[in-house]
């Protein structure tokens, strides 16, 4: 039987073929595009990791400026206390200035002023 034989017992026959053609063309065409969007969000989220890695970095140079460097009074090692700002974090003063701080809170909390800072060179001295 020749192919015009068997379009006439299916005249729509060639359609399917046709349509079925299509199809498989489509599902053909879906992986490549999954495939292509796979590797260009891959290609961002790797953009991505670059840029945290730069700026964690960044970060850490800046804090590590930030950390009190300790220094030399009257042949004794003391820390200084870093410059102030706005953003700088009670966390990154000395451990004797943080107690300092938490004293004076304290008495101003008891609404005491005058033996502030008598109470609070005691704590320092016996931390």
């Amino acid at each position: 039987m020749a192919f015009y034989d068997l379009c006439m017992l299916d005249p729509e026959l060639p359609e399917r073929i046709t349509a079925r053609r299509a199809e498989l063309d489509e599902f053909e065409e879906q992986p490549a595009k999954q495939l292509a969007e796979v590797r260009a969000e891959r290609d961002e989220l790797a953009v991505a990791e670059r840029v945290l890695e730069r700026m964690s970095e960044q970060i850490a140079d800046e804090r590590a400026s930030a950390m009190p460097m300790p220094g030399q009074v009257g042949g004794q090692a003391v820390m200084l206390i870093p410059h102030r700002t706005p953003d700088v974090e009670e966390a990154a003063l000395p451990p004797d200035y943080q107690r300092i701080l938490a004293v004076v809170r304290q008495a101003a909390r008891a609404g005491r002023r005058p033996a502030v800072l008598v109470r609070a060179a005691a704590a320092v001295r016996a931390g």
